[in-house]
């Protein structure tokens, strides 16, 4: 009984399947047949007697506003990353004038930190010397995935990540957006850190990010950063 049972499930199950594919391959189905419409339900949880098509006209708006949703979204983040390219213009016209290692430090730590809403900013730059002649140095590998990368990186950090990047600032540090950094002789990161976990998130666009990199790496060929601690 319990084998002739779960046939007959299967057999349904198929011929729903074909049910199923013959409406999808044929949509104009009960437009040709609108008899079937006074027979069938369409359980929708939507109280009351409502027509399939206007079952499908509010499905439909559901995924319009989704959309409209999406692209308000997308074109306030827009308006702010081109809000924030402005600002920084600024920056790169300071940044031609530049020659002083504490002025740079300075001017970098000063704008970033304002401009991205960040609480942390962190420097790692290591000379390729070290980078080759001390490969198993723990402070060298705690930040060799980082160095390796050509493009920017965002998203949340672990705490010991945010420690390892911002020192004993990182306790508070709970995503990060980290910039390579590729100078003569030198090989880094810039770590841009928020407070907020949602600050910076891996669907954020790095192409801004990158040539602020591309910008900052062309200015250490000509002044070196030096030690440039928190303030």
């Amino acid at each position: 009984m319990m084998h002739q049972a779960e046939h007959s499930r299967d057999e349904a199950f198929d011929q729903e399947r074909q049910v199923v594919d013959y409406l999808i391959a044929h949509p104009d189905f009960l437009a040709r047949h609108p008899e079937v419409l006074s027979i069938i339900e369409v359980p929708h949880g939507i109280r009351g007697a409502v027509s399939l098509i206007e079952y499908q006209v509010r499905v439909l708006r559901r995924q319009l506003a989704i959309e409209r949703n999406r692209l308000v979204h997308l074109i306030a983040r827009a308006r702010r990353n081109e809000a924030l390219a402005i600002r920084l213009h600024g920056l790169f016209l300071q940044l031609m004038t530049v020659d002083d290692p504490e002025h740079l430090c300075r001017l970098l730590r000063e704008t970033l930190l304002r401009e991205f809403h960040a609480e942390a900013l962190a420097f790692k730059l290591f000379s390729l010397a070290t980078l080759e002649s001390r490969p198993h140095d723990p402070l060298v590998n705690a930040f060799a995935d980082f160095i390796d990368r050509r493009n920017a990186l965002c998203g949340p950090l672990s705490p010991e990540r945010a420690l390892a990047l911002f020192g004993d600032g990182g306790a508070g540090i709970h995503s990060a957006a980290i910039i390579p950094i590729q100078a003569d002789g030198q090989s880094g990161i810039i770590a841009i850190g928020s407070s907020d976990a949602t600050r910076f998130s891996p669907e954020m666009g790095t192409d801004f990010l990158n040539r602020l990199g591309e910008v900052i790496s062309r200015k250490l060929r000509t002044v070196r950063l030096g030690d440039c601690a928190p303030h």
